[in-house]
């Protein structure tokens, strides 16, 4: 069984029993269980920003927003845990703009002939 899911199933019956014999009965280390909750709790602050702004905010972003809301992390730690519970943001991509031959026109004013009739 995957480490993940024994954590789950620890936190979804923490209130019916104790949590030291539910982690001796999955045989995980009670300190393993809880940083687990504590990225979970991480993880809801993150997925509760990213909906407010449609997904658009980085880690860099997202750090700031959790440092306002009074919760105070490594950035580099928000991004590991937005990499594995895919919580980045969406990219967006510049506009592709061709400008083609548009972009360099302008009138003959001195009136030169650039053709050549023979090289050199």
């Amino acid at each position: 069984m995957r480490l993940q899911v024994k954590y789950n199933v620890i936190y979804r019956h923490r209130e019916q029993y104790p949590i030291s014999s539910m982690c001796r009965f999955f045989d995980v280390s009670r300190s393993e269980y809880y940083g687990y909750v504590q990225r979970i709790d991480i993880v809801q602050k993150i997925k509760e920003c990213q909906d407010k702004c449609d997904r658009t905010y980085g880690y860099h972003r997202v750090h700031i927003w959790l440092e306002r809301q009074g919760i105070h992390r490594n950035p580099k730690t928000i991004l590991c845990t937005m990499q594995k519970y895919t919580l980045l943001s969406s990219v967006r991509r510049k506009k592709y703009r061709n400008y083609g031959n548009a972009l360099h026109k302008y009138p003959n004013l001195l009136n030169r002939d650039f053709t050549s009739t023979k090289p050199n």
